[in-house]
């Protein structure tokens, strides 16, 4: 039954519902012994009814504070997982959290059939601070690299070449979940079970140009990279393969798409990772950081690059939402500043150099330091697994990523301290002490 309450709160009418226990919602309709909790549900343990897609680690984390999350038993963790490099200015940032609270007191959703104040504003940051002249927004990094693999197809197709949809991708690759990102990187072991891999993707080496070359066809679109292979266990294109492969694009008329969503949004101490090569692409995936942890995702492309994204060729019903919108340009507003990107790369440094000694203290564990900017990683020994030196890492109470080629990978906020590398460091170097006394 519906209760009406005649108070008004913020303008609204306030309804109460009440359910009978006797209709299907009670307990027992529902198959459970009334006040007793479901099995799935006693203390400690992880609901079941969370589809079991994740690995995840048994922790509960209720607060955040900077670099920090407080757990909900009070432990306190130092992040250097960043929510995998998504939280770019930490947690609770007090900025992001008033233009957060600010915009869901005035409006948060109305869909893309109408203009959106705040989709218009980040826009023109984007095209201000980029290569960019177009911004479509979407609400994530997959999302994000499958709109700009259609980008590159349409653009082709609306010059008169249809014929040019296979793209050049590169083997270690993660471009996301989708069925078509899943299958421009390629990886077997995440296709597994999913029917035939989407057509039109070449898969290449990084690091060999020739392949590259080699690879480029009369139906040949595009080109798409990530500066740092995140995933694929922080493996780094070099500014000089960055130009080369620039190089290739404009002789073969190919569009070059980058896809920083994880390299992105000052993670490498630039506001977006090809600037240190000094190229420009046609296409770029944005994501993670863009939101500093509220969903956001966009496409940017040039005007050229972009011509074939006409009305009804593209669409997304949350995406470019004016909470997620009001988060970003916030971000952005932050991020963007000289001094902030100035002080990332001081903090960079003292990482690498950091996880460098560290490196030479452990050789039983750790092979090799890898990554550019506050994207740092380490190749391990191979008889040690990543999630071992996780698990050591979470049990000192910091918190690390694992990835692909037998690698972690280090990841803290933007703005962490030189008190909170340092800190991070020595808790790393105990947890690889740990593994090392473990794997003997």
């Amino acid at each position: 039954m519906v209760v009406f309450e005649p108070p008004e709160v913020g303008g609204f009418l306030i309804f109460r519902l009440g359910l009978s226990t006797h209709m299907a919602t009670s307990p027992a309709a529902l198959g459970k012994t009334p006040g007793r909790p479901s099995p799935s549900q006693t203390a400690g343990d992880p609901s079941t009814a969370v589809m079991g897609t994740y690995g995840r680690q048994n922790i509960v984390f209720v607060r955040g504070e900077g670099c920090w999350l407080v757990a909900e038993n009070g432990d306190r963790y130092l992040d250097f997982g960043s929510g995998v490099a998504v939280n770019a200015l930490g947690h609770a940032h007090p900025a992001l959290v008033a233009a957060l609270k600010a915009q869901a007191d005035a409006l948060w959703h109305t869909s893309n059939l109408y203009r959106v104040e705040g989709q218009e504003n980040v826009a023109e940051k984007l095209t201000r601070l980029t290569f960019a002249d177009r911004v479509f927004f979407c609400n994530s990094g997959a999302e994000a690299c499958e709109g700009a693999i259609k980008v590159a197809r349409r653009y082709h197709y609306v010059s008169g070449r249809p014929e040019r949809q296979r793209i050049i991708t590169f083997r270690g690759a993660f471009h996301g979940r989708t069925l078509a990102t899943l299958s421009a990187a390629g990886n077997e072991k995440y296709l597994e079970g999913f029917g035939p891999e989407a057509p039109g993707f070449d898969h290449v080496d990084i690091g060999d140009l020739t392949a590259v070359e080699a690879a480029i066809g009369a139906e040949t679109a595009a080109i798409m990279l990530e500066p740092i292979q995140g995933e694929g266990g922080v493996r780094t294109f070099s500014p000089e393969e960055l130009r080369a492969i620039r190089g290739l694009c404009d002789q073969h008329g190919l569009l070059l798409i980058l896809d920083e969503v994880q390299t992105g949004v000052g993670r490498t101490g630039r506001l977006f990772a090809h600037e240190w090569a000094d190229i420009a692409p046609d296409v770029m995936a944005i994501a993670k950081g863009l939101g500093g942890g509220f969903p956001v995702g966009a496409i940017l492309a040039t005007a050229e690059a972009a011509k074939g994204m006409t009305p009804g060729t593209h669409g997304s019903t949350f995406g470019g939402n004016p909470l997620a919108m009001a988060v970003a340009s916030t971000v952005l507003d932050i991020v963007s500043e000289p001094e902030f990107l100035a002080a990332v790369r001081d903090s960079a440094l003292r990482l690498k150099q950091a996880l460098a000694s560290l490196k030479d203290q452990h050789a039983d564990v750790v092979e090799e330091v890898r990554g550019e900017g506050l994207l740092m990683g380490l190749k391990l020994k191979d008889h040690v697994a990543p999630s071992e030196v996780v698990k050591a890492a979470a049990e000192e109470k910091l918190l690390i990523v694992g990835a692909g080629d037998n690698s972690v990978r280090v990841l803290p906020p933007l703005i962490a301290s030189d008190k909170e590398i340092a800190e991070a460091v020595q808790i790393l170097s105990r947890a690889l002490s740990r593994v090392a006394h473990e794997v003997r």
